[in-house]
């Protein structure tokens, strides 16, 4: 990714910008706020405007196609998935922008959230890109490739995958401003606003005391995907400043400018790295509503899956 607010959906025509209520919830209005001081990101880019198509909505966009080998696969624990980038001429992209330490991000998540990774592919010199991931649970996922191509503007194209077996699907966890991850403990605040670039801070704790020395991870203290539960529509985006800059901290708190466009119920992935080890907090956050997110710990996540690629 190469912008702090970069949002990508699965409604074509979706030109609303909404507000993220973080904690207590935020009123929508129909018209889009005017840009405040944080239109933009660390890097200087600007947010997306208001009326932008966002994307992720489909396999092609801008002339580019992703193009899965097979849309099905079997329910295993190391499943190779193979996949290109092509484009308008129907060849493969073989030249990439760097953003965030790596050509190109893939995010995979089962249709219900429950089961979520994060990894960076292998590209070959055919234009091929492969990932072993953790397929062992069956059901309906949803496949994200985030990437610049040279020369072009940064894309997130979407495609389905099917994995075979019985479908043990899961309700979405209850909304909560905390989430856990072994002993580690992590508070989202903030509240984002129509239209703007709003402030979210996620705050890491370990055993009750501040995490001070977080490590740097693709770039930042912090990695943040947020999905939303009717349509998986998708919003990626990084954190205000970076490591090394004199200015960022490295913890406890990570802060994040994000703008987003419609009500409903989010999941949020942190991934943070602490003493060598990537983890990623998971959350639910209601947006768009008038009543207050609880304040007790969401539900632990299950343990990390193997292929989760950090």
């Amino acid at each position: 990714m190469n912008t702090t607010t970069k949002f990508a959906g699965f409604t074509l025509g979706l030109a609303a910008v909404f507000g993220i209520a973080l904690g207590a919830g935020a009123v929508l209005g129909p018209e889009p706020a005017e840009p405040d001081t944080h239109d933009a990101n660390a890097h200087g880019a600007p947010a997306p405007a208001a009326d932008q198509l966002p994307g992720g909505l489909m396999a092609t966009e801008s002339g580019y196609t992703l193009r899965l080998d097979s849309p099905q696969a079997p329910a295993a624990a190391d499943v190779p998935v193979r996949f290109r980038i092509l484009d308008n001429t129907g060849q493969p992209v073989t030249r990439y922008t760097r953003a965030h330490d790596k050509d190109l991000h893939l995010i995979v998540v089962r249709r219900d959230m429950a089961a979520f990774q994060h990894v960076h592919p292998v590209l070959d010199s055919t234009g091929t890109w492969s990932v072993p991931l953790n397929l062992s649970r069956a059901g309906d996922y949803r496949v994200f490739a985030d990437f610049t191509p040279e020369g072009g503007e940064n894309l997130t194209l979407g495609s389905d995958l099917r994995v075979a077996g019985n479908y043990d699907a899961r309700p979405l966890p209850a909304p909560a401003t905390t989430a856990t991850v072994g002993d580690y403990t992590v508070t989202l605040n903030g509240t984002v606003t129509p239209g703007a670039a709003s402030k979210v801070t996620l705050s890491v704790n370990r055993n009750g005391k501040p995490v001070t020395d977080l490590q740097p991870y693709l770039g930042a203290y912090g990695h943040l995907v947020a999905l939303r539960a009717a349509d998986l529509a998708y919003l990626h985006v990084h954190p205000e400043g970076e490591p090394g800059d004199g200015v960022t901290p490295p913890g406890p708190g990570i802060t994040f400018f994000v703008t987003a466009p419609s009500a409903g119920d989010y999941r949020l992935f942190l991934d943070f790295q602490h003493e060598g080890v990537v983890r990623t907090a998971e959350f639910t956050v209601s947006v768009g509503t008038n009543e207050a997110a609880p304040s007790a710990p969401a539900h632990a996540p299950e343990p990390a899956q193997p292929g989760h690629g950090h």
